[in-house]
C-alpha cells in the first residue's frame, strides 16, 4: 500500500505532482487514473477534465496558473492592508483619548544568561547601580582553586563598592557554613552595613538588588542563570527572603549557642525532621549543605542517643521523643 499523499500548497509542489504536471504539459493530456498518484494537481487547479472527454485531464498553462495565483496573492495583500487601515483608524482615536503612552523599554522582564562570565558581568552591572540594599542566599561554598579566588575577589570588590555607596548587604547561609574560614574572613574584611545569618536549610542561590532585579540559577551546574525584572516575581522573592531572615540565627557577631534538649543538637533535630519525611541520606546531605559522610555520622549519633537499632525504629523513636516539638 502506498503512503497517503500529504497536503501541501502550490509553492511546495510535491515531486510526484511536479513530474506528472511536466508529463501532462509534454503530452497535452493524461488519463484520469494517472492523476491518482498526485491528486494535488486537480485540487490545485493545474489539471482539469477535458470538455469533450471528461475521462481525460488537460493541463492548465503555467503562465495562466501563475497569473491566477499572483492575482489571488495580491487580493489577499490588499485585504490585509485594508484591515490594517481600519485597525489604525479605530485605535488612533483611542490612543489620542488615552494621551501619551509610556516609553517602551527594550529590557526583557526575564532573561536567560549563559556562562559564568556573562552571569557575573550581569550581576556586577546590576550591583553597580544599587543604591539601597543587596540580599543574597548562599547555599554552598563557591569555586575552589584559582578560579574560586578570582570569583571571590570579584564578588568582594562589587560588594564593598555597594557598601561604600551606603547600601546594605544581607546574606543567608546554611548552618554548616557558619565556621568556614573563608566566609568569616570575608565578613571581617567587608566594611559597612553588612549582616549574615544562617538556617538549617536555605533555598538555592539568590541575589536580589534593590528589590528590582533578581538572579537565580537556571541549572544545577551554575552555567545558566535567570535575570528577573518582573515586579511580581521579584516582590515574591524579596518577601520569601524577609521571612527566612526573621527565622535565621545571626552569624556576625556570633550568636550564643542554644541548649540541646535531651542531648540532641540543633543539627540533629534538622536531620531528624528530614528523616521523618522519608528522605534518603543523600537528599538530607544536599538539603542541609553537608557531604553524605557527615550526614551519616550525625544520623548514627542521633540513633545512638535515642537507642535505635534500625532506620525504621529511628523514625518511630524520633516521633515519640518530642524533639521536633522543641523550639529552635
Amino acid at each position: 500500500m502506498s503512503a497517503p499523499h500529504r497536503e501541501h500548497g502550490m509553492e511546495d509542489l510535491c515531486s510526484a505532482g511536479t513530474e506528472l504536471y511536466e508529463r501532462a504539459l509534454r503530452l497535452g493530456q493524461l488519463p484520469t487514473e494517472d492523476a491518482q498518484a498526485a491528486p494535488c494537481l486537480v485540487d490545485l487547479g493545474l489539471l482539469h477534465p477535458a470538455v469533450d472527454e471528461p475521462i481525460r485531464l488537460e493541463p492548465v498553462a503555467p503562465v495562466v496558473a501563475l497569473h491566477r495565483l499572483l492575482r489571488t496573492s495580491e487580493e489577499r495583500i490588499a485585504s490585509e492592508r485594508r484591515r490594517e487601515a481600519r485597525l489604525a483608524e479605530t485605535f488612533g482615536s483611542l490612543m489620542r483619548l488615552a494621551g501619551p503612552h509610556p516609553a517602551v523599554t527594550d529590557t526583557p522582564t526575564i532573561r536567560l544568561l549563559t556562562g559564568t562570565e556573562r552571569i557575573n558581568q550581569a550581576i556586577t552591572e546590576a550591583m553597580a547601580e544599587a543604591s539601597e540594599e543587596t540580599v543574597t542566599v548562599q547555599p554552598r561554598a563557591g569555586l575552589t582553586g584559582e578560579r574560586g579566588q578570582v570569583a571571590d575577589a570579584t564578588a568582594f570588590d562589587r560588594d564593598q563598592a555597594a557598601l561604600d555607596r551606603g547600601c546594605r548587604l544581607r546574606t543567608l547561609y546554611p548552618h554548616t557554613m557558619r565556621h568556614f574560614p573563608t566566609i568569616t574572613a570575608r565578613h571581617e574584611r567587608l566594611k559597612g552595613d553588612v549582616e549574615a545569618r544562617s538556617l538549617d536549610e536555605v533555598p538555592d542561590r539568590l541575589i536580589l538588588v534593590d528589590r528590582t532585579v533578581a538572579f537565580v540559577p537556571a541549572d544545577k551546574d551554575g552555567g545558566l542563570a535567570l535575570e528577573i525584572r518582573q515586579p511580581a516575581i521579584v516582590d515574591h522573592l524579596a518577601t520569601t527572603f524577609d521571612r527566612l531572615w526573621r527565622l535565621a540565627t545571626p552569624m556576625f557577631p556570633e550568636a550564643a549557642p542554644e541548649p540541646s534538649p535531651k542531648g540532641i543538637t540543633a543539627r540533629q533535630r534538622a536531620i531528624a525532621a528530614l528523616l521523618t519525611e522519608g528522605h534518603t541520606d543523600a537528599v538530607i546531605a544536599d538539603r542541609l549543605g553537608m557531604n553524605i559522610r557527615t550526614a551519616r555520622v550525625h544520623i548514627a549519633k542521633l540513633a545512638a542517643t535515642l537507642g535505635s537499632q534500625s532506620r525504621a525504629q529511628l523514625g518511630y523513636l524520633i516521633g515519640q521523643s518530642g524533639i521536633l516539638d522543641q523550639e529552635r
